[in-house]
């Protein structure tokens, strides 16, 4: 995807009712913003979860223009209701505000996480925020029962920096709660501009405290293809996102891996919360041979469409796909498309599951409506939405990969007890030292498992964790995580089993 030129909410007036094109992908520079699963607003570091298709052509929410009918049955408790507001209220009343709370008491009476609504105030906002930069956090979100909850941080962005994980819960920005907003609303909170600070307050896991977190906004990293060639012929390719140039990169990726002697090829989409339709569709083709079904698209009251693979370019190579549960959208695409026409083996943990399609609408005043109008399904039919796709064999994450963040800022030390202390321990414990029991007790054991880091680290060795010795341990474990990596190491040896290593 041009974020340059996407980032933004729909702009055209005109839309055409019609599901993704058939298998003739021709993309063209989108003055639309890209309905996509993942619509990535890299200038707001923040995802909302729609879909593209294509050729300037998204799926309309809107009906030939129907004659306004005042006498309309369903409406006369609303009118009634307004009527008595308007005349009856002891103050001034905003009658735009009457009207747009009540549009919005109908999105959220769907009770779809998906659907929303932004008045003209609000819509041109976020237009603005979001064409004018990539800049921000980097992090795909959606509004969960009343609360935003983080499906995946961009690879490299601010947000894997500080330490963001899928399902994290962010409850506040600067000290403001966000309980009750949208994605939307929340997204105007906390983009900014690069070198900018902005405070989360995050909660992960039900009985955590919460956790404030500084980070400072940044450029948006705009590559969504990283390769890596593994021993033994392995290659393994991360895709982070399904922009507009991921094929692309995806392609160069593939043709640099061949000239490497690439024997067998691990697809990554963890904490990839999907992206444009067509991209997910050339991606796919790649791996399913041709006339096999690739995914169906269903419209409200209609028969779902097929869309099978062409005869165009293959992988040959043994494949297999690593997944979790920030692969979302258009992610479970691909990953549906290799499971059930493939036979690929997936491996790691359950997919998110995001199966429904969103259409963004603007109104006449410039306010701006999003609603869920169709479904996706698998290839085999399956409706994966708030279920997701189970891998092949399952590979679940070490229990140290999911410890809460630690505040740099919040002193730890001796004769202190406390949940986040215990988190300290097993973090200290998972890379290398030893602080004793597991029990939130900052005992002397703890404190001289904290001075043996900070003699690694190179800073004081005063046993107290705080400041860079928390910022050292939190970044050891990261480095643990990503080199022991029991998905990969898996994928990886499964393909060796085909191979013949």
């Amino acid at each position: 995807m041009d974020e340059k030129e996407n980032n933004g909410l729909e702009s055209e007036n005109e839309l055409n009712h019609q599901p993704p094109a058939k298998r003739t992908i021709n993309l063209k520079p989108f003055s639309f913003v890209m309905l996509v699963f993942g619509l990535v607003l890299a200038s707001a570091g923040v995802t909302f979860f729609a879909l593209t298709t294509g050729d300037d052509k998204v799926v309309d929410v809107g009906s030939p223009q129907k004659p306004l009918n005042m006498n309309r049955q369903e409406f006369a408790k609303l009118y009634d209701a307004y009527d008595e507001v308007v005349g009856n209220y002891y103050d001034e009343i905003d009658e735009t505000a009457i009207i747009d709370g009540a549009i919005n008491g109908m999105i959220d009476a769907l009770g779809d996480p998906y659907s929303d609504y932004l008045n003209e105030k609000e819509a041109r906002q976020l237009n603005e925020s979001i064409s004018s930069s990539f800049e921000g956090i980097g992090a795909e979100i959606q509004e969960q029962n009343g609360y935003i909850n983080v499906v995946s941080p961009i690879k490299n962005s601010p947000a894997e920096h500080a330490g963001i994980l899928p399902n994290d819960l962010i409850i506040a920005v600067d000290g403001e709660s966000i309980q009750g907003l949208s994605s939307s609303e929340a997204v105007l909170l906390i983009r900014g501009e690069k070198g900018t600070p902005v405070t989360l307050t995050i909660k992960r896991g039900e009985n955590a405290e919460p956790v404030d977190m500084k980070i400072v906004r940044d450029v948006i990293p705009v590559e969504t293809v990283y390769t890596e060639m593994l021993s033994d012929g392995i290659a393994h390719i991360h895709i982070t996102s399904f922009s507009e140039g991921t094929y692309a990169e995806l392609l160069a990726a593939l043709d640099d891996m061949e000239k490497q002697g690439m024997k067998g090829l691990i697809v990554d989409v963890r904490q990839n919360p999907g992206g444009i339709l067509e991209t997910a569709i050339e991606i796919s083709d790649l791996f399913v041979e041709k006339g096999k079904n690739l995914f169906q698209y269903e419209d409200k009251g209609s028969k779902p469409i097929v869309y099978t693979a062409s005869g165009n370019r293959k992988v040959t190579v043994p494949v297999t796909l690593v997944i979790d549960e920030g692969s979302a959208s258009a992610s479970e695409i691909l990953a549906g498309a290799m499971k059930e026409s493939a036979g690929i083996p997936l491996v790691g943990v359950k997919t998110f599951g995001k199966g429904t399609v969103q259409s963004p609408k603007n109104l006449p005043d410039g306010s701006n409506l999003k609603l869920t109008t169709a479904k996706w399904l698998t290839a085999d039919g399956n409706w994966i939405h708030k279920k997701g796709i189970e891998p092949t064999v399952s590979v679940p994450y070490p229990s140290y990969a999911m410890l809460p963040f630690l505040d740099p800022a919040a002193e730890m030390k001796e004769g202190m007890n406390s949940p986040s202390i215990k988190a300290a321990e097993e973090m200290l414990e998972a890379v290398g030292y030893e602080p004793g029991e597991i029990d939130g007790l900052f005992d002397e054991k703890t404190s001289q498992a904290v001075k043996q880091l900070q003699d690694d680290l190179t800073v004081e060795a005063n046993g107290v964790l705080l400041g860079e010795t928390t910022l050292g341990l939190m970044n050891k474990l990261r480095t643990k995580i990503q080199k022991e990596d029991p998905q990969l190491l898996k994928a990886k040896e499964l393909l060796l089993e085909k191979v013949g290593k």
